[in-house]
């Protein structure tokens, strides 16, 4: 598995990894998909070979803030650490930033995967997340 900066959008493996996670709401904005990447603070990939199995993109100044936009691993590779790596490949990129932050769907198996990472529940530390969708 090798992680590496995903620098040339290719509609078809992005639609691939978002299919296989049932996130179609993306699929519905190509166009805006293709334009949020390429203004992307940072896009990593993990490869198997040449095949696409994994990304992250990560949104910000880099300094004060990243925000961990999306990141998705095919199905039939969850459970194998890659979504691990590319969360910790973005960490040590910003190692320094004053904070990362990341909105997550509120099940058992995503808050253990991102406390195991280092990350806390923005509630537990006496903070309230507001979005406007």
């Amino acid at each position: 598995m090798t992680i590496k900066e995903y620098d040339h959008f290719q509609l078809d493996e992005i639609v691939n990894l978002y299919e296989s996670v049932g996130w179609m709401n993306y699929l519905e904005r190509v166009d805006t998909l293709r334009e949020a990447y390429a203004n992307s603070l940072c896009v990593l990939g993990a490869y198997d070979s040449d095949r696409l199995v994994g990304i992250i993109r990560a949104v910000g100044d880099g300094r004060t803030i990243v925000f961990v936009q999306d990141i998705i691993v095919l199905s039939e590779y969850q459970r194998q650490g890659i979504g691990s790596k590319l969360l910790q490949a973005v960490m040590e990129r910003y190692q320094d930033v004053y904070q990362m932050e990341l909105l997550t769907d509120n099940t058992e198996k995503t808050k253990a995967f991102y406390r195991s990472a280092g990350f806390t529940a923005s509630d537990d530390l006496g903070c309230l997340a507001f979005i406007k969708m």
